[in-house]
């Protein structure tokens, strides 16, 4: 089930809170309805049910009653790839009751393990998964697959419904999750490509790049400011987004320098201080299962920007701020901002 609405980009955290308050208390109360409607198979009368109460989550999250992978029935509320949404949906999840006998909860559609048994109207038209072919092509030494699928009723379709078969079908077939990790340019096809291949491979496709990508490692990058001065960078790789869903607060460090080449880059003393501060920020901010992550910095003109994302209900932003006071090459800055979409290293992303 789908709703769709505008999104609020001004939207106030403790306003999201209340939300996924006001949510799972609604369910306390609904739950023996719900439970009765969905055990007699009624859908619509559950969908009128539960569609407004997602909705006054946010208008533009996506719910569906699914199976359960332990329990019988899973509640998915997704954000459907809206990166502005994803840390909404997975705060909805993480605030959720235990799961039971009865219901499990998701923020993101997971892979369906009889994928290639799945089928559902289109159109008034049937679409199965077992006629599904995939075109893949892997761009070399990039940590993704791109993606052209073929079905034979696309050909009938509009444009619009051929992605969300696609889109659906992916899902099912890696997760929703994987399928933002994973998989890159998604080209709905009314012709077969010629070197295509049954969808229910991908998976084991997609395998093979975990397997040469799935550890994160640093690239080290070269260009110049919008000034034309040269630039230096480093990046996780892959570097996305949905590795880290409750990471939506941007902490952007900025360090002075005095020692530096003719490119202003930095050198000498001012290189081993810049290191010694990341080396201690790793220390305090980012231990394993911690609430931040270091992902990108970059030093031109003088000054090394260090960017951290980090989940705004943990202290990262105040150990920054107290690890920048020992700086002595400089005033150093320190911006708070929330950017759930990772819009300040889009550059980086993956």
């Amino acid at each position: 089930m789908r709703l769709f609405g505008r999104k609020d980009d001004d939207e106030d955290p403790a306003r999201a809170d209340d939300a996924i308050a006001g949510f799972w208390a609604w369910w306390d109360g609904a739950r023996p309805q719900l439970d009765a409607m969905v055990a007699a198979g009624e859908s619509e009368r559950s969908a009128d049910l539960l569609g407004p109460a997602v909705s006054a989550l946010h208008e533009g999250l996506v719910w569906e009653v699914a199976p359960g992978r332990n329990a019988a029935h899973a509640l998915v509320v997704t954000a459907a790839g809206d990166a502005e949404l994803r840390p909404l949906a997975h705060r909805w999840a993480k605030a959720a009751p235990p799961a039971d006998l009865l219901w499990e909860f998701h923020p993101s559609r997971p892979a369906h393990p009889r994928a290639a048994e799945l089928s559902l109207e289109v159109a008034g038209l049937e679409f199965g998964l077992d006629r599904l072919a995939l075109g893949l092509r892997a761009p070399r030494g990039a940590p993704r697959v791109d993606v052209t699928a073929y079905h034979p009723i696309f050909g009938e379709l509009d444009e619009d419904a051929r992605m969300d078969a696609t889109l659906l079908a992916l899902d099912w077939l890696l997760g929703e999750d994987d399928v933002a990790r994973w998989v890159g340019d998604i080209t709905p096809a009314t012709f077969q490509p010629i070197d295509s291949v049954p969808a229910v491979h991908l998976p084991a496709i997609v395998a093979d790049l975990v397997s040469e990508f799935g550890q994160e490692q640093w690239a080290q990058l070269e260009g110049q400011t919008a000034g034309g001065a040269p630039l230096a960078a480093m990046a996780r790789y892959p570097l996305r987004p949905v590795d880290y869903p409750l990471f939506d607060q941007h902490i952007a460090i900025t360090l002075p320098y005095k020692h530096r080449d003719p490119n202003g880059l930095p050198t000498g003393g001012s290189l081993a201080a810049l290191r010694d501060f990341e080396e201690r920020l790793a220390a305090r901010l980012l231990k394993p299962g911690g609430d931040a992550v270091m992902v990108a910095q970059l030093s031109a003109e003088r000054h090394r920007i260090i960017h951290v994302y980090a989940d705004p209900s943990g202290d990262g932003a105040s150990h920054a701020k107290e690890l920048m006071a020992d700086w002595r090459e400089g005033k150093p800055r320190l911006d708070v901002t929330t950017d759930p979409s990772w819009s300040a290293v889009a550059a980086f992303l993956s």
